[in-house]
């Protein structure tokens, strides 16, 4: 486990901060099934994850149009193939954030951490996002891994992330809810926080985070815990 002081503190978009959840309703408004939002995200993950092995970098929106149009196909749609994929992908910027990221966010600004965001997704939608929740001017930086080398959980996206904050990777932190994020993070040489909001377990096949917490409300005295010891 590393132990190195914190300098900053780097944020994952998508279901870490963002309520994916009503994505499912812009699916049933098109005349698809509700649930079928959950497998679009997850097949958008699995072919941006499939081109970074590959050395490529494509851009989160033109993925989630390719998917959806696939996905799509054989369901009777209660509109265009065009205008049902525009009303999904539509509802990513009507995103809210979960209710425990306001207060989580501004505690940890208050202890003096400089916090960033790393996403999948666009730094436009992520600034969208933390704008309608009040505390975009938490953040000092919105990042996404559209400038960077690699999709997240490629090396290269979390040392585009260090370098741009002009910090040791070891004096970073990534807090995210999905393992297969903070994973990468930690083979990175950044220090991990697991949200763990479903209450899950841990899949051992990957590198076990620093800190594991179910809100983002806990982080602050997680982390002025370990100080502290």
């Amino acid at each position: 486990m590393t132990t190195a002081p914190i300098s900053a503190i780097v944020f994952d978009v998508n279901e870490t901060l963002s309520d994916m959840s009503p994505m499912g309703v812009r699916f049933a408004e098109v005349g698809a099934p509700p649930e079928l939002a959950k497998l679009w995200f997850a097949s958008l993950l699995r072919d941006g994850f499939a081109l970074a092995a590959s050395g490529d970098n494509r851009g989160f929106a033109e993925i989630g149009v390719d998917v959806l149009r696939q996905l799509f196909t054989g369901i009777r749609l209660d509109h265009s193939l065009d205008s049902a994929v525009e009303h999904v992908m539509g509802g990513l910027s009507e995103l809210g954030v979960h209710p425990d990221v306001p207060g989580g966010i501004r505690g940890l600004a208050a202890a003096g951490f400089r916090l960033v965001t790393l996403s999948n997704g666009s730094a436009r939608i992520a600034g969208k996002l933390l704008d309608d929740a009040g505390i975009r001017e938490s953040f000092e930086a919105l990042l996404s891994v559209e400038d960077a080398p690699a999709w997240k959980p490629a090396r290269a996206s979390y040392e585009y992330a260090a370098g741009a904050s002009g910090v040791d990777p070891a004096r970073m932190m990534l807090v995210a809810v999905h393992p297969w994020d903070i994973h990468g993070a930690a083979r990175a040489g950044l220090q991990t926080a697991w949200l763990n909001r479903a209450r899950g377990n841990y899949p051992d096949h990957f590198e076990a985070p620093d800190v594991t917490i179910t809100a983002l409300t806990e982080l602050p005295g997680a982390l002025a815990s370990r100080t502290d010891g």
